[in-house]
């Protein structure tokens, strides 16, 4: 039986990042004292929780089995923490968040940053990825993501409106020009954003959408890659304005075909349903609508 319930948030710890030294930087711990610590919870058990390497660990068949209690048992433990602390209306402990590189770089790090300076109970984890997270197997307490939901355990929460644009540099528009109406579209370079084969862009809404076969010439697997293609005249790049917005007002990029919208996606704060949530998330959530939307007057 272990002694000691914050080994059950050094387990998932490991589990999420995948070693012990990835679990020790977490959690400000070094590595022998996660080694020793996940030796001493495995004697206590009296079973061998993960397979391990020098680079890499693995759960066992016993770590499976006590990796879904220990979730739910550190989420137990912090809805108990959270219950007390919304007595005090206080903020505190881990704040897990996943958004896009280019969101968290240009918007939440700023906001983040701010934050945890008026919350010093506060810790937070941002992790950046151009790929959707599944939030239930992850443990992030809360996803920032364009567009509507795919998935009916989540809620989702508006914080500001967004709008799609094609850009390009000056550089790239001096050798090629810019396309005036979307049939010419067809014959310039286009940088596409995904891991599969895009053919073709949309443009409009509803029953006037209309799509436009393009020549995805480079395709990537992240914005940011997208972007910086785009600065250094690569081609025409579709963006949300929230990445773009600072180079379209200073010329580093050029915007194209402005009079064909292309089809909305609202930002939104995404959690699982369900879900306590406790004062760090809350007031995040407030205080990331309130800057994002006094930022969007200015767009």
């Amino acid at each position: 039986m272990l002694k000691d319930l914050r080994d059950v948030a050094l387990f998932n710890a490991i589990v999420s990042s995948g070693s012990l030294s990835a679990a020790g930087r977490q959690l400000g711990l070094s590595l022998a004292v996660v080694s020793k610590r996940l030796t001493q919870m495995e004697q206590q058990l009296g079973v061998r929780l993960f397979h391990r390497t020098t680079r890499h660990v693995s759960l066992t068949d016993e770590g499976l089995v006590f990796s879904e209690h220990a979730q739910r048992l550190q989420h137990e433990l912090e809805a108990i923490d959270n219950a007390l602390a919304n007595r005090l209306d206080r903020a505190s402990g881990t704040l897990r968040i996943t958004a896009s590189h280019s969101m968290g770089r240009i918007w939440l790090a700023p906001i983040v940053n701010d934050f945890m300076l008026d919350h010093p109970s506060v810790n937070v984890q941002l992790h950046l990825s151009d790929r959707v997270i599944d939030l239930a197997a992850s443990g992030y307490d809360l996803a920032i993501r364009y567009g509507a939901l795919a998935d009916s355990r989540l809620v989702a929460r508006e914080l500001a409106g967004n709008r799609r644009v094609l850009c390009a540099s000056p550089a790239y528009a001096a050798r090629h020009g810019l396309p005036q109406t979307l049939e010419e579209l067809s014959s310039h370079q286009c940088i596409v954003t995904g891991d599969t084969g895009i053919t073709e862009w949309r443009f409009g809404s509803g029953e006037q959408q209309r799509s436009v076969p393009i020549c995805a010439r480079l395709q990537v697997n992240t914005g940011e890659a997208s972007h910086a293609l785009a600065l250094h005249g690569a081609g025409i790049a579709m963006k949300s304005i929230w990445d773009v917005a600072g180079d379209l007002r200073s010329g580093a990029l050029l915007p194209v075909l402005e009079n064909y919208p292309l089809p909305a996606a609202p930002l939104h704060a995404i959690w699982l349903s369900g879900r306590h949530q406790p004062p760090r998330v809350r007031l995040f959530i407030e205080r990331l609508r309130q800057h994002l939307a006094h930022s969007w007057q200015h767009f």
